[in-house]
């Protein structure tokens, strides 16, 4: 199966877009927040505006005993200036007003009483003026510069509409300018700061992926101490433990092919040796028959190490198949196979239930209770009837959650050597000659099932426990 080839994303594609976005996206909505003031203090400042020249023209009205004594030229520069249709001032009860000599009716009229300011009024007037309908005349109403009185305007909302949307059109440039301008200043600074290491180490990575047999892509860290210094030396470490753990396995993998090619071939070789054995052994003459048994375990003893080792190469690379299997059948043919039944000096006892059912592959699993009885067997046989009555026993316990099926003797014990190096392939075996394969391909196959095997802390005897997970046993 191909790997999938990973592309890096582009310039604008990737984390840099994404960046400059959000940067001009919080800019913008910041700018939204001191917006609504500003406005509404731009809308405050003009309707103020228009009440001064209002208060002015109502200086002129209080000056003057008789309104209407007024040229009509003043009174129209006085409208004309404060932009206005009509002005009243009201002084002690009385009110004096102005107008245009042909009065205009307004229609819908809102009023803007500039004597309450507070923020939120203001920015819901200006909200107000933003959305208005054409059409609408702004009553606008204030205090003048005398005590007790009032100055109020009638004049159209629309120019006041146009000027609040020109300069919202202001704000808006301004703002995007502003935005652009921190968002390309913030980008070329995080660029150097991260983004651009962060593709670097990307594309060392989809390099590194697609040829990690090749050392030239091996990443060289910069002297940075941040976080981002951290990522480029331990990513570094990594690659060079990889590039190095690759070419290992590639020797050895090569060299365990060789050494199973010659392992094969010493095999049936030593077989043949073994017939011409047997051949032997059956002459009359008293040295071959003195030599002959002699002669007959060493070839199985070479036999036996050139198989384990095939054993175990196969073991390790074959995934368990798992099917409900019946543990105690598999106990007894593992026993037999192990030569513990019928045995004339070594009892043996299956004392795993009849009912219990496990989700195994049941040829790796015979494996592990093969290796762990014939092991068994062999220790107790080298002590050569020191034993009054040496005894295998495989045993069903539960702790907690886990199943625990022990493979037990009353033999001698491990040795420390054996201790010190139990599981490793090749030197954790018992017996002088012995490969201590069996060990370790038990335990692989047994953690290949989601459990583990372990050494019993005991002082007499020997005792393995395989513990396994409860989800492996089949409900009765």
């Amino acid at each position: 199966m191909t790997a999938q080839r990973s592309v890096l994303p582009g310039r604008f594609s990737g984390l840099s877009i994404k960046l400059i976005a959000t940067i001009m996206a919080v800019i913008l909505l910041v700018e939204v927040v001191v917006y609504l003031p500003s406005i509404a203090n731009f809308r405050a400042s003009w309707l103020d505006d228009r009440l001064r020249v209002g208060v002015v023209a109502a200086r002129v009205l209080d000056a003057v005993p008789d309104v209407m004594a007024l040229p009509r030229s003043l009174t129209d520069r006085l409208l004309t200036s404060a932009g206005a249709n009509a002005i009243v001032y009201r002084r002690e009860g009385q009110s004096q007003l102005i107008e245009f000599a042909n009065p205009i009716t307004p229609g819908e009229v809102i009023t803007a009483d500039m004597r309450q300011r507070d923020l939120m009024t203001l920015m819901a007037g200006a909200l107000d003026t933003l959305f208005a309908p054409p059409g609408r005349t702004l009553r606008i109403l204030g205090d003048g510069d005398l005590d007790d009185s009032q100055v109020e305007l009638l004049m159209y909302e629309r120019p006041l509409r146009q000027d609040m949307l020109a300069y919202s059109r202001q704000i808006g440039v301004v703002s995007l300018a502003i935005a652009a301008i921190t968002a390309v200043a913030l980008y070329l600074l995080a660029s150097n700061l991260f983004i651009y290491p962060v593709r670097r180490l990307t594309r060392n990575i989809l390099a590194f992926r697609q040829a990690p047999e090749n050392a030239n892509l091996v990443l060289t860290p910069s002297t940075r101490r941040d976080e981002i210094g951290i990522v480029e030396r331990e990513l570094a470490a990594m690659e060079s433990d990889l590039f190095s753990m690759l070419r290992q396995r590639r020797h050895l993998a090569d060299l365990g092919l060789a050494v199973a090619k010659i392992n094969h071939d010493l095999r049936n070789t030593l077989t043949s040796a073994q017939l011409l054995s047997d051949q032997v052994a059956t002459l009359d003459d008293p040295k071959v028959q003195r030599l002959a048994p002699r002669l007959v375990t060493t070839l199985d003893k070479a036999i036996g190490f050139a198989q384990s080792v095939l054993d175990y190469g196969r073991e390790t690379s074959a995934l368990p198949v798992l099917n409900p299997t019946k543990l105690r059948p598999l106990v007894d043919d593992a026993a037999f196979e192990a030569r513990l039944v019928g045995h004339p000096s070594v009892q043996f006892e299956n004392q795993v239930p009849e009912d219990l059912v496990l989700t195994v592959d049941a040829n790796q699993f015979g494996r592990v209770f093969l290796n762990l009885l014939k092991n068994a067997r062999e220790a107790l046989e080298s002590l050569n009837g020191a034993e009054a009555s040496p005894r295998v026993w495989v045993s069903l316990d539960r702790e907690g959650e886990n199943l625990v099926l022990s493979v037990a003797d009353n033999g001698p014990g491990l040795p420390p050597r054996a201790r010190a190096n139990l599981f490793v392939a090749f030197e954790g075996s018992a017996r002088a000659g012995g490969t201590g394969l069996g060990l370790a391909i038990a335990r692989e196959i047994t953690e290949a099932h989601g459990g583990k095997l372990v050494l019993a802390d005991q002082s007499t005897g020997t005792r393995f426990d395989l513990v396994l997970p409860q989800n492996l046993v089949v409900p009765s």
